[in-house]
């Protein structure tokens, strides 16, 4: 069974740097929906040119394109070791639109794992990031909060939606880069034990 997991985690809490380090220990598929969707544009594929007509409108991508674009990735890495998805699901009928798709191909999420990071430590975080990439979104502190509290309330939801299926694994996002990825490959080596 494919290792497929999702990544959990406010702006700043290392979801970028730790997806990065699991997808090279274990061999994964990096399923991220905003890079599929710039590439499938990009190629003008069908999905693409639906896509783009879409957004050209303002409008945004409907959840039936998004499940389009990742069953053709999972079909084209079907010998693939597992896939780590970045940015879906965010919604509760998103998480459901994927665990149907993947039940069509005989696989399920083996685990959801979110980095618990403190609103203070995230805000000096991405405040020091905002200095060194000269990010507007990184540098001011209301902004920066508006969109934790954006993310909180969001996937919230989707927390209690993964933790009632008992996929859901909290790993604390403080610390060091490896010490923080250790205890990610711990949840990892604990579900490897039980299949």
């Amino acid at each position: 069974m494919p290792l497929n997991l999702i990544l959990f985690g406010p702006p700043g809490s290392g979801k970028g740097t730790q997806s990065q380090q699991i997808i090279e220990t274990y061999g994964l598929v990096h399923l991220s929906t905003g890079d599929m969707l710039r590439s499938e544009v990009a190629a003008k594929t069908e999905i693409g040119q639906k896509a783009k007509e879409i957004m050209d409108a303002g409008l945004l991508v409907p959840d039936s394109v998004v499940i389009d674009m990742i069953e053709v990735r999972l079909q084209k890495h079907s010998q693939a070791n597992g896939f780590v998805f970045d940015g879906f699901p965010r919604t509760v009928v998103q998480a459901e639109s994927l665990n149907e798709l993947l039940a069509r191909y005989g696989q399920k999420i083996k685990a959801v794992i979110s980095l618990e990071v403190s609103e203070d430590e995230i805000v000096k975080r991405l405040l020091e990031r905002g200095k060194a990439s000269g990010r507007e979104d990184d540098r001011s502190e209301p902004l920066i909060r508006k969109r934790i509290n954006e993310y909180l309330d969001k996937t919230s939801v989707l927390k209690s939606f993964y933790l009632k299926s008992n996929s859901l694994y909290e790993v604390e996002g403080v610390g060091s880069k490896e010490d923080i990825f250790s205890e990610i490959q711990k949840t990892i080596a604990g579900l490897e034990s039980q299949s």
